[in-house]
């Protein structure tokens, strides 16, 4: 049995997708929009990312200079755009690395002002360490006092206790002792 062929919109072209309607985005978040719909359309197909533009560099200047523009009479009217494109580009090449050595300079000033962050920072930390520590002391002295204090009011209170208990005694001594007169009658 012979399977239909599939038909299309577009006559002459079997199996092709629609093309899809020409959208001109409005607004950059639009924009944005439409990329990431066409980049989602196939996600197995690798972006391309482009790696971040290089910096520019000016043209080294010749090692070796051989038609060399002299003060004599004789130059022709085109020496002088040669020369003015020469100076040009020499001057472009010395602002080139007057900015780089300020970059340079600005990058070390960075650094140092981070180091000097990073030392204040680790002073203001030891000297707080040195305050807990010290403050750590201190209750751990108070503390051991209180401990030492209850110890020294518990031994008191026992010996207290025992001396009450001693106290107790003698007291009932006496009123015994009372009872029996302190002389005795008819002895001499």
């Amino acid at each position: 049995m012979a399977v239909p062929a599939q038909k299309s919109n577009n006559p002459g072209k079997p199996g092709k997708k629609e093309a899809q309607p020409l959208i001109i985005a409005k607004t950059p978040a639009e924009e944005q929009r439409l990329k990431l719909e066409r980049l989602m359309r196939n996600p197995e197909k690798i972006a391309s990312i482009p790696d971040r533009p290089k910096e520019w560099n000016p043209r080294a200047p010749p090692e070796f200079v051989r038609d060399v523009m002299g003060s004599s009479a004789g130059a022709g009217s085109g020496e002088f755009h040669v020369y003015r494109h020469l100076r040009r580009r020499e001057y472009q090449r010395q602002d080139f690395l007057d900015k780089m050595s300020e970059k340079q300079n600005a990058d070390i000033k960075y650094l140092d002002k981070v180091e000097q962050n990073k030392q204040a920072a680790e002073d203001r930390t030891a000297k707080r360490r040195k305050k807990r520590e010290k403050l750590k002391q201190k209750k751990l002295i108070a503390k051991k006092g209180k401990i030492e204090t209850n110890n020294e009011s518990e031994d008191e209170v026992d010996k207290s206790s025992d001396k009450s208990e001693d106290d107790k005694e003698e007291e009932e001594e006496r009123e015994d002792d009372a009872e029996t007169p302190s002389f005795i009658m008819g002895k001499k």
